[in-house]
């Protein structure tokens, strides 16, 4: 893009526009804003990192339901998160490299599973970005509130704003969201490093830290057996939160510098490495502390339940720095904001996922689009919406939303995993049918050992997160989950139904040498409600044309009007005939319609071209003033054959604040509508000249009675 045309795409826009988002960046630009591994760690793992913060904090509270002695079982449980989450960032790693267009989870299970396994991985992946979005706000403002607690009547309105406030970073492109969001995650994995470094020691020194609500005791109640293996199944599936935006690196290939696959392999694995070393030294460090928190405030004996219960992070920050030291500040700020920006990761994921989907015809082609700033910008816009709906229905409660969450990214993950495992088989069947010569080489060799292990690699990740999901769905079913089991099959519905729409247009618009439209006249007419420059100019423009009959057409819906125009008609000696059509139920779209199917029946089947003058204002409030009829002829008259419609622009001196010029002024004109000169009418660059009344050519028009709608 030049300079000049850069700086004209720039004034054209709304100032408001350019000032939150930026100036437009060219198509030639994509290339500049790809991201290193430094930057695309920030911005594709600050999920998974972030998760770290709450994953912890939900494990104890479902075994704390069960009592103190419950967090007997915190370090096996949190063990098991850390072998599911290694085998899960290994499998993962096997995808990229087989599947590096983007597509994820979702391109693996429609190519080796079919279309329904793959809209359901779509719909779950869809479901489960939404839920990510609120989740990490929601915590995020937990945490601000745990250290400010006089924020807490306006935890919504916080959780909004800060929706809102991620949408627009990330509207302004990939490279200057990840600038923001950098430094952040960055001083989270650090500070958060110095804190378990710091508490591990002086749990050597013999000074372990202590908690502050270690002190309080838990009302309890005697569980069954059958109990008590359901609520530690329950503290796992809580604790799995671990692995959500694992997925979304593989998502996200196409955004990462070349070598692409490498450098995305590599970002996952250093997400998965600083994920299960922060989540494992924070569970320790809260269970040597003895961070009780519970999912009722309430059942912590001695505790002011009236008062937000602080969050884990904050407890053990305080026990390992002091309540109110300048580290404790460091880590919450860093929390919070770590845990906003996990969104980012969703605002990343979606709109690649989005786009591949509009690509694949199973969403609308608009998710497929890029905005001014190079970023799929409506499935931002649709993901934001969708998570501040979340979080106003569950009034951005984490206890609440975290019910509903990684369901999907666990049926996600076990469909991909199984679809893998379907891409090594065949890799291998195809090597099975070489000729035994062929076997035998090198090359061959190596790559069945690729294949191998892979396929043993994608075995044991799809054993597992089949396990884990249906551990989830058991212990999360009745505590809100069975929307998630809802709103999954109405997405697949709903895609299923979109690409069978897109398939049918294509079917049905199909280049073919059998169909001929056969137009055998071409005839044009002018709309024409009173007579003023907006009609003179669509007249210059029809005559321009060189159609072979014009017409101007005004529906009457009162005698004196349409008596009046005539005259006026007449008295301004305008070029082509003017012809009433009577409309006694006050409609205009039947009337043109009618004329125009009378006028294809007497003279053949002709191209009838509809002039609308239209004005273009620069105000929001003066489209409301105007009662754009135009618009809503052109669209009802779309749906009669033979009619093209051509609307004719008439820049009102306000659209200088749209178009950054002036409309232009008739010469002579006194800028009241009153030209100097009757007798020549200028429009643009041609002069329509007054021959005289027109004649009346009733032979060229159809005899049209009064219609009725």
């Amino acid at each position: 893009m030049t300079n000049e045309s850069r700086e004209q795409s720039v004034d054209e826009a709304p100032k408001a526009k350019r000032l939150i988002l930026g100036d437009p960046l060219a198509s030639t630009d994509t290339d500049e804003h790809l991201l290193p591994k430094k930057m695309a760690l920030p911005i594709f793992a600050s999920d998974a990192l972030s998760s770290v913060a709450y994953a912890p904090q939900e494990l104890l509270l479902i075994l704390l339901t069960g009592g103190l002695a419950f967090l007997a079982f915190a370090p096996w449980i949190a063990a098991a998160v850390v072998v599911l989450l290694t085998v899960v960032v290994i499998s993962y790693r096997q995808l990229i490299k087989a599947y590096p267009s983007g597509g994820g989870d979702y391109e693996v299970a429609r190519k080796n599973l079919g279309e329904i396994p793959g809209v359901v991985v779509a719909s779950a992946l869809a479901v489960d970005y939404a839920l990510t979005v609120a989740v990490s706000v929601a915590s995020g403002v937990d945490n601000i509130i745990s250290a400010l607690p006089g924020l807490n009547p306006f935890r919504v309105e916080l959780a909004v704003g800060f929706v809102i406030l991620i949408v627009v970073m990330n509207l302004r492109g990939v490279r200057e969201a990840s600038r923001a969001f950098a430094i952040p995650t960055y001083v989270f994995i650090g500070s958060v490093g110095v804190m378990i470094v710091v508490g591990l020691f002086q749990v050597v020194m013999g000074n372990p830290p202590v908690a502050s609500s270690a002190q309080y005791a838990v009302e309890t109640q005697d569980l069954t057996q059958a109990a008590v293996i359901l609520l530690v199944l329950r503290a796992f599936s809580s604790g799995c939160s671990a692995l959500t935006g694992v997925e979304a690196v593989s998502n996200g290939v196409p955004a990462f510098r070349t070598p692409k696959v490498r450098n995305a392999q590599t970002t996952l694995a250093l997400m998965g490495g600083i994920a299960i070393l922060l989540f494992s030294g924070l569970t320790a460090i809260a269970l040597v502390a003895g961070v009780h928190y519970a999912e009722n405030p309430c059942d912590l004996i001695g505790f002011d339940c009236a008062n937000p219960q602080p969050s884990l992070m904050a407890q053990v920050s305080s026990a390992v720095f002091g309540m109110n030291s300048v580290p404790f500040f460091v880590i919450q700020g860093a929390t919070a904001v770590v845990l906003l920006l996990a969104a980012n990761t969703a605002f990343n994921g979606f709109p690649l996922l989005g786009s591949v989907l509009a690509r694949d015809g199973y969403a609308p082609k608009a998710l497929n689009t890029r905005g001014d700033r190079l970023v799929y910008s409506n499935g931002m816009i649709i993901l934001g919406l969708v998570a501040i709906g979340v979080l106003i229905v569950y009034q951005a409660n984490l206890t609440n939303l975290i019910q509903l969450y990684i369901i999907g990214v666990f049926v996600s993950f076990t469909l991909g995993q199984i679809g893998m495992i379907r891409h090594w088989r065949r890799g291998l069947s195809a090597i099975r049918d070489l000729p035994a010569d062929e076997r035998s080489s090198k090359a061959v060799r190596t790559e069945l050992f690729g294949l191998r292990k892979g396929l043993f690699i994608n075995s044991l990740g799809a054993t597992m997160t089949a396990s884990v999901l249906i551990i989830v769905t058991v212990t999360k079913f009745t505590h809100g989950a069975w929307l998630i089991f809802l709103a999954i099959p109405v997405l697949s519905f709903l895609m299923i139904g979109v690409h069978r729409y897109y398939r049918d247009v294509d079917h049905e618009i199909a280049m073919d040498d059998q169909t001929h439209f056969g137009s055998t006249g071409d005839v044009a007419l002018i709309l024409v409600n009173k007579l003023q420059k907006p009609v003179v100019k669509a007249v210059d423009y029809a005559l321009a044309a060189k159609h072979d009959k014009t017409f101007a057409v005004h529906i009457s819906v009162t005698k004196e009007e349409a008596a009046a125009l005539e005259a006026e008609w007449s008295a301004h000696r305008m070029p082509i005939p003017l012809k009433i059509i009577e409309s006694p139920y006050r409609t205009y779209a039947s009337p043109i319609a009618e004329f125009v199917k009378k006028y294809r029946e007497q003279h053949g089947s002709a191209v009838v071209t509809v002039y609308l003058p239209q004005y273009i204002v620069g105000h929001w409030w003066e489209s409301l003033l105007h009662n754009r009829r135009a618009r809503r002829i052109a669209q009802q008259l779309m749906l009669v054959h033979g009619v093209s419609i051509t609307l004719v622009p008439w820049l009102l001196d306000s659209s200088e604040l749209i178009y950054g010029r002036r409309s232009r002024a008739l010469p002579g004109d006194d800028r009241a509508g009153r030209p100097a000169a009757p007798e020549v009418h200028r429009v643009g660059r041609r002069a329509i000249r007054p021959a005289g009344p027109p004649e009346r050519s009733d032979a060229a028009e159809p005899s049209v009675p009064a219609t009725k709608p």
